[in-house]
């Protein structure tokens, strides 16, 4: 799955657009390089989102491409 679809079905970022413009101005990383939003997740990746002064990071768990809002969180751990 795509780094910007990843994004929004695991619910760290709202929409998709934003996503991509996240990964343009290299604000998202994975595994500590800059990752573009075409990147193909993996179980296990470590993924670094910086929103402004605060730095979110987190690990993926699963990959899936249809998730109900309350599960959402389940596909990522926050380190």
């Amino acid at each position: 799955m795509r780094l910007d679809k990843f994004l929004k079905v695991s619910r760290i970022i709202k929409r998709r657009t934003v996503a991509n413009e996240a990964c343009d101005a290299e604000r998202v990383t994975v595994n500590g390089r800059p990752a573009k939003a075409g990147y193909e997740v993996k179980v296990g990746d470590r993924i670094s989102i910086r929103f402004g002064a605060n730095t979110l990071n987190v690990e993926v768990l699963r990959v899936e491409d249809n998730v109900r809002k309350d599960d959402a969180a389940g596909m990522y751990r926050e380190i």
